[in-house]
């Protein structure tokens, strides 16, 4: 790593096969994110992080090689994470998919897919608590109006209309109106101004089994929640969505040809345990669509989305 006038830069070089696009594409809620941009010049991404406001541009080489710039406060904390955030450490090695072809088939043709960790805890925590129990349009409209509203522009050369989500202090001093106005409920704006109050305790680096239980104590906290959250900010490779609307038949439907609820969601990933997000990844990214009635899983799209 090193610094130049124009912001924090890095070069990471891959060791395996390295998808950018894909492995990045957790982080985006929606293509209207105010927070994330792809364009010609690569994926623009901001970030608050514990030194302040950063924007991260990454951009894929033809040799898989990713450069890495940032600008802001939180730069050279940006560039310093690039490593983790694009699946560095993450190890499929141990994922038999043996048992099922389908899903070994997946993984040949998208073997640059890759669980990052963004180490940004109550960052993944807002637009999750946005995303509970309401359709994830709703979620992700009033995640826009929020950001775009209460957020800060984007350091650096960010493309116009990025934004940088706001830190803790300024999610408590939201009125009641703005979140109406955001389509969030009076629950889920509780939730988020509570989480609000500990943000600092949770950012604070811990295992992702201590940072699960911790954000499960938070009210308005439950599983599917700290799952969505640990899946992005530690790359959690075993948690599941649980209570998520559509992702229990969607898995049944893939692995066995018929719809199952989160009991046998669970069922049916316990002989993945350890390995059962990365199983969820590959069907979800697989282009793999439940049909109204039909076989199980075979692969039909040869692009992991």
């Amino acid at each position: 790593m090193n610094s130049d006038p124009a912001g924090a830069v890095t070069r990471y070089t891959p060791r395996r096969p390295f998808d950018l696009v894909a492995t990045m594409a957790p982080h985006r809620r929606g293509s209207g994110d105010p927070t994330f941009r792809a364009d010609a010049a690569g994926i623009w991404r901001t970030q608050r992080t514990p030194l302040g406001p950063a924007t991260m541009l990454l951009r894929q080489g033809t040799d898989g090689v990713v450069d890495a710039r940032a600008w802001g406060e939180g730069a050279h904390w940006c560039i310093e994470q690039v490593p983790a955030l694009l699946g560095h450490h993450d190890d499929w090695t141990g994922l038999d998919l043996g048992a099922h072809p389908a899903l070994a088939e997946v993984r040949r043709r998208a073997p640059g897919v890759w669980l990052g960790r963004s180490g940004l805890v109550f960052e993944a925590l807002l637009p999750a608590i946005l995303e509970q129990k309401v359709t994830i349009l709703e979620a992700h409209r009033a995640w826009y109006r929020l950001i775009r509203v209460h957020g800060e522009v984007a350091p650096g050369p960010a493309p116009l209309g990025m934004m940088v989500s706001p830190g803790p202090e300024r999610w408590r001093l939201v009125p009641s109106w703005e979140w109406h106005r955001a389509g969030v409920d009076p629950r889920r704006s509780r939730t988020a101004v509570t989480v609000a109050a500990v943000a600092g305790s949770l950012d604070r680096p811990v295992d992702v089994v201590t940072a699960a239980r911790r954000l499960q104590s938070l009210p308005g906290v439950g599983r599917w929640t700290a799952a969505e959250v640990t899946q992005r900010s530690h790359g959690d490779p075993d948690s599941v969505s649980v209570g998520d609307y559509h992702l229990a038949a969607q898995v049944g439907w893939a692995l066995t040809g018929s719809p199952v609820d989160d009991d046998g969601m669970l069922e049916l990933l316990e002989p993945f345990l350890g390995h059962r997000h990365r199983v969820v990844r590959l069907i979800l990214g697989s282009g793999y669509r439940a049909p109204r009635h039909g076989p199980k899983m075979t692969i039909q799209d040869h692009r992991f989305h």
